[in-house]
């Protein structure tokens, strides 16, 4: 792996979150993509951000700003504006600046850029891709991904009620999905239905506007706030056969594009991390109490320091599975290992971090707080803790603990 020779202004600043300076493993283009990136985000992006989150509503203006970023498709071959494409590495250090900023707006830009994007890029044929995948490239159509359903998360894979029946050169879907990030206004949602001919799963790609398709914003969440999870109704929606995607012939495709993309929400956890942590540092250095700065409390520093550790544990985890990444010899259990993993340390984290701040951990002026919600979103989804164990569990025995 070539590394940069740049330095790096943190270098000096033993309080970084990045305390075992994992970013010299970029290229120099690599960390110039990573701070143009940092930039963007804590400048264009973190100002709107609670805002939003206290209303629970999405800041349009927001999908224009990214537009201008480059950040979109940069991790595939052909389309971003990084060629080739970019590294798992600078991917994953990508979406951990996502996590720093806001997990919500994480989580919009995972959902667009990894789950909606590779489903075509991977289910697709080249006509398919060639059709769709060039502007959401340029944010200019936005994609979503409708998997889970309102009776089946974990266990979807054997209970997919959605079905698919085809007329000639049409598709018809019937069902319900729950949960899909970005589906009130996403133009293109890939949609999982199982085939009542063959029982196979197979994947379609809904448009905007199709009749019989009705996305309804799901109210009431304390976390995610700023994402617009939708419960969408199917009722007789007729797809052409060229929107089914062509390589998607069952579950076991379907699995492949969550191994592929768990690992990111991973990442995503570690960013949740390093930006509670930060405010915790911060904070600490800051807040009085009997006379002097919080930070000089022994259990202030304890709980800082185990904070830390938490964080630098999971980046070296991580980079060692964008390495096996680009080596092409992951599996399953590898990414399934990491977002058990780091999600756990996350949630770790960001209650120490809300710990710190004690009552003014709860106000969202102080950011903390929302922190400390969108962790139980993360720490559930794409796989709940539980699901990531049994993968892991399953790989090390060589027996299957499923139900």
């Amino acid at each position: 792996m070539t590394t940069s020779t740049t330095p790096l202004a943190h270098l000096d600043d033993q309080l970084t979150a990045d305390f075992y300076l994992y970013e010299t493993l970029l290229s120099d283009e690599e960390r110039r993509i990573l701070v143009k990136a940092r930039t963007f985000l804590r400048e264009e992006i973190k100002p709107l951000v609670n805002e939003y989150w206290g209303r629970g509503e999405f800041p349009y203006e927001l999908i224009e700003k990214f537009r201008g970023s480059g950040l979109a498709a940069l991790a595939y071959e052909g389309y971003g504006e990084h060629q080739p494409a970019a590294s798992h590495l600078l991917s994953g250090m990508l979406a951990t600046e996502l996590g720093h900023v806001d997990a919500s707006v994480a989580t919009f830009f995972g959902v667009h850029n990894g789950l909606g994007f590779y489903s075509i890029y991977y289910g697709g044929d080249q006509e398919q891709r060639d059709r769709w995948l060039p502007a959401m490239a340029t944010m200019e159509k936005i994609g979503a991904f409708a998997l889970t359903e309102p009776l089946g998360g974990s266990d979807v894979s054997g209970g997919m009620r959605t079905t698919a029946k085809r007329e000639g050169d049409t598709w018809i879907l019937n069902g319900a999905k729950k949960w899909i990030g970005n589906a009130t206004f996403a133009d293109y949602v890939v949609v999982f239905a199982r085939d009542v001919d063959d029982n196979k799963v197979k994947g379609f790609v809904v448009e905007k506007g199709t009749p019989g398709f009705q996305p309804v914003k799901i109210e009431g969440k304390i976390a995610l706030r700023i994402v617009q999870n939708a419960e969408i109704t199917l009722t007789d929606v007729r797809v052409p056969e060229a929107n089914r995607l062509q390589n998607i012939k069952g579950f076991r495709d379907v699995a492949e594009l969550l191994r592929q993309t768990r690992s990111g929400v991973a990442w995503q956890a570690l960013g949740v991390m390093i930006g509670a942590y930060e405010l915790a540092l911060d904070y600490a250095k800051e807040r009085i109490a009997f006379g002097r700065p919080i930070a000089k409390f022994q259990m202030v520093q304890d709980l800082l320091v185990k904070s830390l550790g938490n964080i630098t544990a999971s980046w070296g985890m991580l980079v060692q599975l964008a390495r096996l990444q680009d080596q092409g010899i992951f599996r399953d259990e590898h990414s399934a290992l990491a977002k058990e993993y780091v999600a756990a340390r996350m949630r770790e984290v960001v209650a120490w971090s809300r710990e710190l701040f004690g009552g003014n951990g709860i106000l969202l002026d102080y950011d903390v707080a929302r922190f400390f919600s969108d962790a139980e979103a993360l720490y559930s989804y794409e796989g709940t803790h539980q699901m990531q164990t049994l993968i892991v569990g399953k790989s090390i025995t060589g027996q299957s603990a499923f139900v």
